[in-house]
């Protein structure tokens, strides 16, 4: 794999250059200095990461790891800060996605070819608990996690309120709302926020969205695929917002 840094100093290099990495797997039982320091880094920096013993390790590189592989981005992440300001600056009525434990790497590929298909600006998700950005990611999109800047951010909660902040209204699509999602208004600046399949949007979250929405179903299985279900919202917002000109 061409997208791994493996070794303790190589990746603490890595993450103090600025090297955007999407998770490091840390060896079970792992001790020393050298490797407290990394782990204070990881912590520091807001990295995914996860305990596994030395045969996971083994299978990304028969190499001496030392017990540490770090997992590089595939594509460069956008600063969510600096995304937001941007857009709205230069869109009037911008669309930004918010995936909220989304952890399929494949619907979070599809999930950004329609976003930059509808024209949404960004996608949005959490630094841990999502979907990786590899190969695959990519792939899957085709190639529009090259086109849309994707930002990671330590915490949603955080980033929900930036966005109403910055003068965004944020709807969530999930089941257990009343309101159909045709019936909401897309056309000022918008965040859509999608959960997992599973789980749906964390209670935390749903309960700060200005706005919550279901998409009917009318078929025997009563719940759509997370990637079918963000395209039908994106697509509503770009219908409204042709519509009206």
């Amino acid at each position: 794999m061409d997208n791994i840094i493996f070794g303790i100093r190589p990746v603490i290099e890595a993450i103090e250059s600025g090297k955007q990495i999407e998770k490091v797997y840390l060896k079970q039982g792992s001790d020393g200095e050298l490797f407290h320091k990394l782990a204070r880094l990881i912590k520091h920096h807001n990295i995914a990461v996860q305990w596994v013993p030395i045969e996971r390790l083994n299978r990304f590189t028969q190499k001496t790891h030392q017990g540490v592989v770090a997992l590089c981005a595939a594509i460069e992440l956008a600063n969510f800060e600096t995304t937001i300001e941007n857009i709205k600056n230069a869109v009037s009525n911008p669309l930004v996605i918010i995936l909220d434990g989304v952890t399929d790497v494949r619907n979070f590929g599809a999930i950004a070819r329609s976003a930059e298909c509808a024209g949404a600006q960004a996608v949005i998700m959490p630094a841990k608990g999502a979907a990786s950005i590899n190969a695959d990611a990519v792939k899957t999109s085709c190639g529009a996690l090259n086109l849309i800047p994707v930002c990671k951010i330590p915490n949603l909660k955080t980033a929900i309120f930036y966005l109403k902040s910055a003068g965004f209204q944020i709807i969530a699509a999930t089941e257990k709302a009343e309101k159909l999602y045709y019936d909401a208004d897309y056309t000022k600046p918008t965040a859509i926020i999608m959960g997992a399949e599973d789980t749906g949007i964390s209670r935390t979250n749903i309960e700060l969205c200005d706005e919550k929405v279901q998409i009917p179903v009318c078929g025997k299985i009563n719940s759509l695929n997370v990637s079918a279900a963000a395209s039908i919202m994106m697509y509503e917002a770009l219908r409204q917002k042709h519509k009206n000109g």
